[in-house]
């Protein structure tokens, strides 16, 4: 029975649908629904000696529906095409600057913490989504495997955590709050921006898809530079 997985797909489901409704009630950053679902579902896993493998092949129509979710996230940016049209320059320019900001920090302290160029390449894509920092991290070097678990971490730790920054720090603009966790957090802080205000999820879609193709133009020859400043 427990190699078929018949019940990872409604398993998966409940524990996150539960989760969602405890955050909702609680309003607890920490209580994020995916971070609770993992909490739940990988000491199931580990208890019942279940394979990772035969869990994901249990739910893999989660997996499929990642992309047709993805593309919805177009339509609200759709919305605000006006906008965007109107401010281009200065969404381009931000959008640039926090991808630099993002390869450059996290890169730059791996290798002065004594990070092998291996690590620190699969760190250099953690704010962008999962499957462009895969590829980014193999072809500078990396281990996609690593930049995956980062890129989930920075993600949660977006969700969890970015609003209560931009209230701290006083950022009540939509825009700008959508663009900066689009740019830090991306599919997870996109997520997380369009459960709050409609705005904020188009600009934080906005950023999520324009810094992933500004990364994976220019990973290539910024890998190489901070590897010699900080290498």
């Amino acid at each position: 029975m427990l190699e078929h997985i018949w019940w990872s797909l409604p398993l998966t489901i409940t524990v996150f649908y539960l989760a969602r409704i405890l955050s909702i009630k609680l309003k607890l950053p920490l209580l994020n629904p995916l971070l609770v679902a993992i909490a739940i579902i990988v000491p199931l896993l580990i208890f019942t000696n279940t394979p990772y493998e035969h869990y994901f092949a249990g739910s893999k129509i989660l997996n499929d529906l990642l992309q047709p979710a993805v593309v919805a996230l177009a339509f609200p940016l759709y919305e605000q095409m006006h906008q965007i049209r109107a401010q281009w320059k200065s969404l381009f320019s931000i959008c640039l600057a926090g991808s630099l900001v993002a390869m450059f920090t996290g890169t730059s302290i791996a290798l002065w913490l004594g990070a092998t160029p291996d690590i620190a390449a699969s760190i250099l894509p953690k704010s962008v989504t999962t499957p462009i920092a895969m590829a980014v991290a193999d072809s500078i070097g990396g281990v996609p495997a690593i930049s995956a678990a980062c890129v989930i971490f920075v993600g949660m730790l977006g969700a969890m955590f970015g609003h209560s920054l931009f209230d701290a720090l006083r950022i009540r603009t939509h825009a700008s709050r959508g663009l900066a966790m689009g740019t830090a957090s991306h599919a997870l802080g996109t997520a997380r921006c369009a459960e709050i205000n409609y705005i904020e999820g188009a600009y934080s879609s906005l950023a999520l898809m324009t810094c992933g193709i500004i990364t994976s133009l220019l990973a290539p020859f910024i890998f190489p530079v901070i590897l010699h400043l900080f290498g």
